[in-house]
């Protein structure tokens, strides 16, 4: 038997390894359990390494430098160099604080590759990825004891969250919305964690016409309503654009006026894209919004944005506050059917608040000057403006009145314009600016000019 030398052995085993490296989850595991002694072995404070794992989950460069800092000492420690890693990853480093204490597979998602991506989602072990309109899955998984450690970092954003409740919503530092469900309202191993985050890296119109969501031509006539000081409401089905829209229109508005923004998520970071105006944001729930709105009908603010009016007490707040003369209100809402606005509002405000449906439907149409909905296309990443409707109220006969000034054509994948415009619209912009008006008016004018001639040329 030829004879065996322990010494050779390891030092030809040293060889391979430095060529090929540690299996990757071999090494994962290998660096946890080095943090891990260190830890126990009281070189790092147990209370200091989870602040700086809470910190770098959510995206402080500090607090990730230092555990990939460690982490590459911890390679070159073991040899391990030459270790392969997946390539979701963008170094082993990376790769390894990812598995072990980041955001695993779906950590690719926050990429440069996939900055274009509004969503990501991890349904079980599964992960999945917005692309080209379509949630893709992914080849990487998240085991569960993997997830739950996930979820219990999300929540140190959030100390008044119970770990035992079955929904959770937070966001992380750079605005990301984390919607967690787990326990009975989920399927067995299904339990979901979902990404989302707005993807428009400039808030105006321009940009939103490159995305094809509005016409370009109708910029012009966009921005001279915004200086007109109308009360609009963007609504639309989820993941529509309401928001998108409403931050650009707002990021037009006068920067020397007073405004007061109302959300219930901290979505809209109006510091950003208005850092010089005097803009108060308050975040307020259907709770404190009740203590909040004789407050704000105090307010000599000189317009409101109540971002996601989902409830009756923030659309009664915006109500009263538009009804005692105050212009440039903005809000977002969730409707199908934006020629049923006016009474899907006051449903919501007379199921909180009780009254006479009919009577608040008429108080909501006389609050508010314009409707813009918004649809989303077959490909979830194409959004388009589906029509523009001009609201008031006939007080002769007290009804409602709406008329349609901009439709989208889902064929041409173009929009029809019709010229109306109503006389309490003229007297609010002959008001607010003369000069203006007619500008607003030039260009309505122009547009459903133009939309006849294409539909005259069509036969």
């Amino acid at each position: 038997m030829e004879k065996f030398y322990l010494d050779d052995y390891l030092k030809s085993r040293t060889k391979e390894t430095d060529r090929c490296g540690l299996d990757f989850k071999k090494l994962c595991r290998r660096v946890n359990t080095e943090f891990l002694r260190e830890w126990e072995d009281g070189k790092e404070n147990p209370d200091s390494a989870l602040r700086i794992q809470k910190k770098a989950i959510i995206g402080y460069e500090n607090e990730v430098a230092y555990f990939k800092s460690r982490i590459h000492q911890l390679i070159k420690k073991n040899g391990a160099e030459h270790s392969s890693y997946p390539d979701w990853y963008v170094s082993l480093e990376d790769g390894i604080y990812q598995e072990n204490w980041g955001l695993a597979g779906v950590s690719e998602w926050f990429s440069e590759r996939f900055r274009e991506s509004s969503s990501a989602k991890i349904i079980g072990d599964r992960v999945y990825f917005l692309e080209d309109g379509q949630m893709r899955l992914k080849p990487q998984t998240i085991a569960r004891d993997r997830r739950e450690q996930m979820i219990r970092a999300f929540l140190l954003l959030t100390p008044e969250e119970r770990l035992d409740k079955e929904f959770h919503e937070i966001y992380m530092l750079d605005g990301t919305r984390v919607t967690i469900f787990g326990g009975s309202m989920t399927k067995r191993g299904q339990d979901v964690i979902i990404f989302r985050r707005y993807i428009i890296p400039n808030y105006s119109f321009e940009e939103q016409a490159d995305r094809g969501t509005i016409p370009a031509s109708s910029i012009p006539l966009f921005k001279s309503m915004v200086r007109l000081g109308y009360n609009v409401a963007f609504t639309g089905a989820v993941r529509t654009a309401k928001t998108t829209f409403l931050s650009t229109w707002q990021s037009y508005e006068d920067k020397n006026l007073e405004g007061v923004m109302v959300e219930t998520d901290p979505e809209i970071p109006i510091h950003e894209l208005m850092p010089e105006a005097p803009i108060l944001q308050l975040i307020a729930d259907n709770e404190k919004l009740k203590h909040l709105s004789k407050n704000l009908l105090r307010s000599d603010a000189d317009y409101f944005i109540l971002a996601e009016a989902r409830d009756g007490i923030a659309l009664d707040t915006a109500v009263k506050i538009a009804s005692k003369g105050t212009r440039r209100m903005k809000i977002t809402f969730h409707t199908r059917d934006p020629l049923e606005f006016s009474y899907d509002v006051a449903f919501e405000i007379v199921k909180s608040l009780g009254g006479s449906l009919d009577g608040t439907a008429r108080k909501v149409a006389a609050s508010f000057d314009y409707i813009f909905h918004f649809i989303q296309l077959k490909n979830k990443n194409q959004k388009r403006l589906k029509g523009i409707y001009e609201l008031g109220i006939d007080r002769s006969k007290r009804e409602i009145t709406m008329r349609e000034i901009c439709r989208y054509d889902h064929k041409a994948d173009d929009w029809i314009w019709e010229y109306a415009v109503s006389q309490d619209k003229l007297v609010i912009g002959e008001e607010e600016d003369g000069e203006m008006l007619e500008v607003f008016l030039k260009e309505l004018k122009t547009l459903s000019n133009l939309s006849k001639g294409r539909v005259r040329n069509a036969y």
